[in-house]
């Protein structure tokens, strides 16, 4: 069995309802769901969250909202990997066998389900312990900077002041969309950020954080444009 996590808790506290909240004329979590039913991929696409009204959007969109999460998991301290390990633990609980799940942020209004399809493909084909999201800096981050107390600048990597760009090593971080992984892997807290996760790059215009209201504008801007082509 393969299920899809949504973590959807209530209390997000920079943007109020931040995960049932009108994005482009919908609720931003609806993008999540229906990318994951889209893949093909899932025997069930669950929204974990301790609060009524977003389990109820969920259902109404058609994910499942079968157990109201602990209070214990639901915290501004609480890690994503302790929501979909207590996920896989309910099922397992019921008799089901869970072979594979995947995190998907509800605040992903831009992921696709081909990327999905290929994270699982690179899961399956490996001995690899985790696949996730990923993008490529914009600008080489050998040549980062930093500010002084006198607001002068001094580079972090000053072996590098010199260096073309093209010689530079790229570099990437989390694109916060979606994580694969083996159920054995989520129930024994293997870091996901090791040598035993593998990266699925995405186009750096398919990803936004949202964090803060000028976030989400930037994400519907792009979303716009994305759809307007």
């Amino acid at each position: 069995m393969r299920i899809a996590v949504i973590p959807a808790r209530g209390g997000s506290k920079r943007i109020p309802r931040k995960n049932i909240r009108s994005f482009c004329g919908k609720p931003i979590i609806a993008y999540s769901i229906e990318a994951a039913q889209a893949s093909g991929l899932f025997d069930d696409v669950v929204v974990s969250t301790d609060d009524d009204e977003i389990a109820e959007a969920a259902r109404q969109l058609g994910a499942t909202a079968p157990f109201v999460r602990p209070a214990e998991i639901s915290d501004d301290h609480t890690g994503t990997n302790a929501v979909v390990k207590h996920a896989i633990g309910w099922f397992i609980e019921r008799g089901h066998d869970v072979t594979h799940a995947c995190c998907i942020y509800a605040t992903a209004p831009l992921i696709q389900a081909t990327f999905l399809r290929d994270g699982y493909a690179a899961l399956a084909a490996s001995n690899a312990a985790f696949v996730f999201s990923v993008t490529s800096y914009a600008f080489p981050i050998q040549r980062a900077l930093r500010m002084t107390s006198a607001g002068r600048v001094d580079p972090f990597h000053p072996e590098h002041r010199m260096t073309r760009s093209q010689d530079l090593e790229p570099a990437y971080h989390d694109a916060g969309q979606f994580y694969w992984g083996t159920a054995a892997a989520f129930l024994e807290d293997v870091p996901v950020f090791s040598e035993r996760s593998i990266g699925i790059v995405l186009p750096r215009h398919l990803v936004q954080d949202i964090d803060t209201i000028e976030d989400w504008e930037q994400a519907e801007y792009m979303f716009r444009a994305i759809n307007r082509r």
